[in-house]
């Protein structure tokens, strides 16, 4: 069960979310949108606890099985989170980034990367771990600083109510 003060807070957090929003236009359902908003900011609060009550799962499998379907928002959040992992490769070292792409994008086995690029099996597994943890690492801070630009925004809304 998500406490009283708790979800005031995820309720507020996704008024956050939306009021940053350019145009709401694209908001077909906007009951299963703040949903899906409220949703998602439970989930991470959750992961980032990583101590998940069952009577707070069910909950979110209520919410979860509200809309299925994907929606223009849901497309625009992959497409988003997309570009940052693309971006986090992008960052990589050049011959980190490269081993990482042959083999987690293309598929290519360490054996195959290794002859074609003349190092050891053992360089390509090490810079594959690198880069996977150079990465993880990378979408971590800015999802910190994610989560802090919208508690400086709760923040702020808090600071301004009578």
């Amino acid at each position: 069960m998500v406490a009283p003060d708790d979800r005031d807070d995820l309720i507020q957090e996704a008024y956050c979310h939306i009021t940053e929003l350019p145009s709401f236009d694209h908001i077909e359902r906007p009951a299963a949108f703040f949903f899906r908003i409220v949703r998602n900011l439970l989930i991470s609060q959750l992961r980032h606890n990583r101590v998940v009550n069952i009577e707070t799962v069910s909950e979110i499998g209520v919410i979860a099985g509200m809309d299925e379907a994907p929606t223009p928002e849901r497309i625009a959040d992959g497409r988003r989170e997309y570009h940052r992992v693309r971006k986090a490769i992008a960052d990589l070292p050049e011959r980190c980034r490269l081993i990482f792409e042959l083999r987690k994008i293309e598929g290519l086995s360490q054996k195959d990367i290794a002859r074609r690029l003349g190092v050891t099996e053992t360089i390509v597994e090490n810079e594959g771990a690198r880069g996977l943890r150079l990465i993880i690492e990378a979408l971590r801070q800015q999802g910190e600083q994610i989560a802090e630009h919208y508690t400086s925004l709760r923040e702020r809304k808090r600071a301004r109510r009578p």
